[in-house]
């Protein structure tokens, strides 16, 4: 894949395709010639005989305080998200900010302390950072980008390439919650619900799941943006099989249902800041899910589907009619398809 695109859009931050072909077209070919495994959310790095996890995100959201979060603490939450579905531990993060001139004092020290909180919930320590002032209107008040680095934990090896048929797919809770918030709490549109963020630190949820089920669990990923259905289909386009998701069994508020149906968007392609993915054997199947039942937050936690050798390369959802699953009523999860739009107001930037 060459990137023959002629400039950048919004559609390149959104994690669907056109997002894929920069990464894998210019980015990948010029900067990670060397990578051996396919990209995921954390590299796992080998340095005087051990391995660590490094993980580096920018956050770029509008506006910076949202029901249930802001990006102070959405800046925490993901970069030790990330380490945490690469199968790491969170250590430490060094911070940049990039703050607009005019930015009032008091917003900025409203999500230093965000940030802090969420340090000290997730147990990681803050061990450097710098700061960069751009002119007014050019930062939408303000940019975070961190980065994050971990120890693996020994139980678990995640790698796309142990993907089998026959795997099940693992949902932690439910999806759309943190995407819609953000559409809603800008005010462009004329709908009201009672949903907050879903932002938080998820790595109790994976420990206490790796403890319970650690050799079988094969991958996991966080679907932030472009949501279930990219992360999915990255996965199958990785792997080289199919995976076969039930509509009923993906876990959704009636809220964001709700708003999906109005706004004519998938909640499957929707941003998510606190949920993640789990491919697992299926003989480890029931010890996962039942591990992440018993942990705080891990209450609606499904499993969603399974891993076929059909149809190849590809996700499909199907959903049911008395009571079977119907092939007629099935729909294929387009591949790394941006969700309903490439513009700054139908995109949640994160």
């Amino acid at each position: 894949m060459r990137f023959r695109d002629p400039q950048i859009e919004m559609a390149h931050g959104a994690g669907g395709k056109a997002s894929r072909r920069l990464v894998e077209g210019l980015f990948a070919p010029l900067l990670f010639e060397s990578a051996g495994a396919p990209l995921g959310d954390a590299a796992h790095v080998r340095m005087d005989g051990s391995c660590v996890a490094i993980t580096t995100d920018s956050f770029v959201v509008k506006p910076l305080k949202f029901p249930g979060g802001s990006i102070g603490e959405l800046a925490v939450n993901g970069t030790m998200n990330d380490l945490a579905v690469s199968g790491a531990k969170g250590q430490a993060m060094v911070v940049t900010f990039v703050l607009e001139e005019g930015l009032p004092t008091s917003v900025l020290e409203s999500e230093v302390r965000a940030m802090s909180a969420a340090l000290h919930k997730a147990g990681v320590a803050m061990v450097g950072g710098d700061t960069k002032v751009v002119e007014r209107g050019k930062a939408d008040l303000m940019y975070i980008t961190t980065t994050g680095i971990g120890h693996l934990m020994p139980q678990v090896t995640i790698d796309t390439r142990s993907v089998r048929p026959g795997d099940k797919i693992l949902l932690s809770g439910p999806i759309g919650d943190h995407g819609i918030t953000i559409l809603l709490a800008r005010g462009e549109l004329d709908l009201a619900a009672d949903l907050s963020s879903d932002t938080r630190c998820v790595l109790p949820l994976i420990e206490a799941m790796v403890g319970e089920a650690g050799p079988g669990i094969r991958w996991m990923r966080d679907p932030t943006r472009g949501g279930v259905a990219t992360s999915l289909n990255e996965l199958a386009r990785d792997c080289g099989l199919g995976i076969v998701l039930s509509e009923e069994e993906i876990p959704l508020r009636d809220e964001v249902r709700g708003a999906c149906e109005l706004l004519g968007l998938d909640p499957l392609h929707i941003a998510n800041e606190g949920q993640f993915l789990v491919v697992v054997a299926p003989e480890y199947a029931d010890f996962a899910l039942n591990a992440l039942h018993r942990t705080e937050g891990g209450e609606d936690a499904f499993i969603i589907g399974e891993v076929r050798p059909e149809p190849a390369c590809a996700v499909l959802v199907t959903t049911r009619t008395d009571g079977r699953s119907s092939p007629s009523l099935s729909r294929m999860v387009k591949s790394l398809k941006p969700w309903h739009g490439a513009d700054s107001t139908s995109i949640p930037a994160m």
